[in-house]
């Protein structure tokens, strides 16, 4: 019988910049460890105020990745 298993796991990234750059910023990383990785699915979008300005953008993800044979 064929067939693929995946796995997910959720991770957590912040950036200066963005929610785009928070989202590049933690799958960049998440590939650095993990291989196979299919897809992410953004649970949560937060930010960081100081004196009423963002200063952070947060993401909160699910990582979706094949596990191997």
């Amino acid at each position: 019988m064929a067939g693929t298993v995946a796995r997910v796991t959720e991770i957590t990234a912040r950036s200066d910049t963005s929610f785009e750059d928070a989202i590049q910023v933690g799958l960049a990383r998440a590939s650095s460890t993990v291989r196979n990785i299919t897809g992410a699915w953004v649970k949560e979008q937060k930010v960081e105020l100081s004196d009423g300005a963002v200063v952070a953008w947060q993401v909160d993800m699910q990582v979706t990745f094949v596990l191997e044979d």
